[in-house]
């Protein structure tokens, strides 16, 4: 089993259109660009949501390749709900590379704040997300009457908060503070797409949560060699591979190294070693197992949490963030079913953690070299790995 002595010593491991539902057609978006309320509003038409889910649908493909494949395993009724979350991510995630400075980037995060607060009121603005994720919500609420999108609300601002913080990629204090970064952005991701379908459950969100954790983490490893040698602008794209060498000499821009500083310092990585030789810089390999170990242990986790969840057991230890915002669960929430209904029910949503597996394994084959472009190709066996996976129940 990949990463089985991470714990013990580098040395002996080289390491979707969902069934149309006919929403009034009255809906309406604002037509201002900004936070300020429409003077008019335009009516929303089905021409408007069909573009808007081409418009996120081809985001992902193009920048997210492995949620575009797995949002087949989320139910159609609310995978519009799924491709706007998942497009969102893109949108803050890109807006580092398509601004000048950080002036800029700060009014296009406000941006985000505005359309989705509009979103939440049911004006959106005249943008493809925005259009779709209000499409998505005024479907849930059709389809469960009475339904409260509040904790949603919140959760989409706490990641606009996360990627705002870190968006001129300064280095995370810390392996905790990485996590905890991960948790604010993949993991909420997660939460996100299960009250869309809809479902509150701690045992579901303590499940998303260290899938999160671990998707998160590999996701700033896989973008490190894009951050420490710039590409030419507008060529963020998780899909691309990284054609970079291991100097820093293939972009005009000044790079920067986002590893937690503890783990930098224990491992004698020095940031301007690595600008200077790449993965050669001493000590970045063995940086990278100890940041992988980590995002490893974290599916290793929501794995062994599966099988007792599966099994009708104890998952074994407490969810962290059970009673912080959006985390309140009521003695009540089992009377009608058990946390295995709930496993069951929610099983698609954690098929990340199958892409997650896939690119840490290739990470474990390659020595953790990092600028490795294979690294960056789109992963061919995840299809059928997650099939299997989805249809045998099993991470």
């Amino acid at each position: 089993m990949i990463f089985n002595v991470m714990r013990s010593t580098r040395a002996s491991v080289r390491l979707r259109k969902c069934p149309r539902i006919l929403l009034n057609s009255r809906c309406k978006y604002a037509t201002t660009l900004y936070s300020t309320p429409a003077p008019h509003a335009s009516r929303l038409t089905d021409a408007d949501v069909d573009e808007a889910r081409k418009y996120c649908a081809n985001l992902l493909l193009k920048f997210d390749s492995p949620s575009f494949t797995l949002q087949t395993f989320i139910p159609p009724s609310s995978r519009d709900a799924y491709l706007s979350i998942r497009a969102l991510n893109i949108e803050l995630a890109r807006i580092p590379d398509l601004v000048s400075n950080p002036t800029v980037g700060e009014l296009r995060m406000q941006f985000w704040r505005d359309n989705l607060t509009r979103t939440f009121a049911s004006t959106p603005p005249k943008e493809p997300v925005a259009i779709l994720l209000h499409y998505a919500l005024a479907s849930l609420q059709s389809r469960h009457p009475g339904i409260s999108t509040s904790v949603m609300k919140g959760w989409f601002m706490k990641i606009v908060n996360a990627r705002e913080q870190y968006m001129d990629n300064r280095p995370y204090t810390s392996l905790d503070a990485l996590e905890t970064y991960a948790e604010n952005t993949y993991s909420t991701l997660m939460y996100l797409t299960l009250a869309v379908l809809p479902l509150q459950s701690m045992a579901a969100d303590h499940v998303a949560s260290h899938i999160g954790k671990a998707t998160g983490i590999a996701a700033v490893l896989r973008g490190l060699p894009l951050i420490a040698f710039p590409p030419p602008p507008n060529h963020h794209s998780n899909n691309a591979v990284f054609n970079g060498a291991l100097g820093g000499s293939q972009g005009t821009c000044q790079g920067a190294v986002v590893l937690p500083l503890d783990v930098m310092a224990e491992a004698g990585v020095k940031e301007e070693e690595v600008l200077r030789h790449g993965a050669e810089a001493l000590g970045l390999k063995d940086a990278i197992f100890t940041v992988a170990t980590r995002a490893n242990d974290h599916l290793i986790t929501a794995r062994e949490m599966l099988k007792n969840l599966q099994q009708g057991k104890d998952v074994g230890h407490e969810f962290e963030h059970a009673g912080e915002e959006g985390h309140q669960y009521s003695e009540t929430s089992y009377k009608d079913h058990s946390q295995a209904d709930d496993i069951e029910r929610s099983f698609g949503v954690f098929m990340p953690a199958v892409s997650t597996r896939l690119w840490l394994e290739k990470l474990e084959k390659l020595d953790f070299d990092v600028f490795r472009p294979e690294l960056r190709a789109r992963e061919w066996r995840l299809p059928w790995k997650a099939y299997w996976g989805y249809s045998q129940r099993k991470l």
